[in-house]
């Protein structure tokens, strides 16, 4: 035995002393519900946020892809190009560049992965995007900030190919839609510490309440709860499909009618069972459905108008271009000596409370709404097509003279020689 233990590396004998210790320790704490025992052997790699690992939304594909995107700007410093889809796709062992595509647009709608700028050449010419990658889901009030077309990318998202990008970029809404609901401002600044407790509560949570109350992160837990049954059914729906097909092929090959074989399709529609969503989202309208077109106020940006359509749709359609209005006069009062609106949607959220509870009365607003109109009244008329074709007479007159007298000039300098 002596001599074996000779042979044996010190590793090995230093891992069976380990071992036995672990034995003893094990032995020594007497309980037998107790879970099984796990040793680690090696170097300690690369570090991963945890709430990666544990994210309820994310699939493993989106979590792996993620990884190595990181893996990628640590072994070339954090300043570095984003690597191909190619290259993730090699890297992840996944066959499919569409399935890269899929995971990085989830990956962009749950804010793990920020797209906050498009490089463009002074000629014109787009050279790339500029990313960054996060080490937990980035606050709203953030992602609208850096990421300009953030909300307009979740909206067309619900148009995805991709069954899976549509749910969640509808989970995405759906969150907003409940915040919207319970009075929160969603541009607010949000407590980080407070963040990743609820996050680490919803993640932790057992009880019978798991899915109803709680967020994590983007999503809150009832959004959260839908968006896992939805997978589940289409999952299911799909596996049922499969069976469905394969037993109709054996039965009619069996029959020796193979002639009478007619490839069936199913599609499923899915529904928010939240008894309290529903009756939200029956109270409103949906923001696409606004009929008449809507004057924003110059300072919002593109970000800030598909929230503030979430906020109008609370609102009876007849009041929203008021609501707007009175927003628009609130922001030039500021010229006038009044106190900076330093939140416009905080600002828009109160009009649309006061609009929704029947104390909506429009002041600063009025003067927007006579100015507007009276542009329009006063609009030059459209030219016809007689004068549009004069203009083109006169321009190339002009652009005649001008190439007239560059040569007169040529030719005295005897730049033509």
């Amino acid at each position: 035995m002596a001599h074996e233990a000779d042979a044996l590396r010190p590793e090995t004998v230093a891992l069976d002393a380990l071992i036995k210790a672990t034995v003893a320790k094990v032995r020594a704490q007497g309980d037998s519900s107790s879970p099984d025992t796990m040793l680690f052997m090696g170097n300690w790699h690369q570090a991963v946020p945890s709430l990666v690992i544990q994210d309820p939304v994310l699939e493993p594909v989106d979590k792996l892809v993620w990884m190595v995107i990181m893996l990628h700007a640590r072994e070339t410093g954090g300043r570095t190009a984003f690597p191909d889809y190619d290259t993730i796709a090699a890297k992840t062992n996944v066959s499919s560049t569409s399935t890269v595509s899929r995971a990085i647009a989830i990956l962009r709608l749950t804010r793990w992965l920020t797209l906050c700028a498009r490089v463009r050449q002074k000629s014109g010419r787009f050279t790339g995007n500029v990313y960054i990658l996060h080490d937990e889901p980035l606050p709203l009030v953030d992602a609208l900030y850096l990421d300009e077309a953030y909300m307009a990318f979740v909206t067309q998202s619900q148009e995805h190919h991709h069954a899976r990008v549509r749910r969640v970029a509808q989970a995405v809404l759906e969150s907003l839609d409940k915040d919207i609901q319970e009075g929160a401002c969603l541009g607010r600044q949000e407590s980080t510490i407070e963040r990743r407790l609820q996050a680490v509560k919803q993640l932790s949570d057992t009880s019978e309440n798991q899915g109803k109350t709680g967020r994590y992160f983007t999503f809150h837990a009832a959004t959260i709860g839908n968006l896992k049954k939805s997978s589940d059914a289409s999952t299911s729906v799909k596996s049922a499909h499969d069976q469905n097909s394969k037993a109709e092929k054996n039965e009619h090959y069996g029959s020796g009618c193979s002639s009478n074989y007619k490839k069936t399709t199913t599609t499923t529609t899915t529904q928010n069972t939240n008894d309290e969503e529903k009756a939200f989202s029956e109270s409103i309208e949906s923001p696409s459905s606004t009929k008449p077109i809507l004057v924003y106020p110059p300072r919002l940006s593109e970000n800030q108008k598909h929230l503030a359509d979430r906020y109008l749709a609370m609102i009876d359609p007849d009041d929203r271009q008021s609501v707007l209005d009175e927003l628009q006069g609130r922001l030039e009062s500021e010229q006038k000596g009044m106190k900076p609106v330093y939140d416009e949607l905080r600002f828009l959220h109160s009009l649309c409370k006061a609009a929704q509870q029947g104390e909506f009365v429009p002041n600063l607003g009025i003067k927007v709404a006579e100015a507007r109109q009276d542009r329009l009244h006063h609009a030059p008329p459209p030219e016809s097509e007689e004068q549009k074709n004069k203009a083109a007479e006169e321009r190339a007159r002009n652009q005649a003279y001008g190439l007239e007298q560059l040569a007169k000039l040529r030719a005295s300098l005897n730049m033509d020689k």
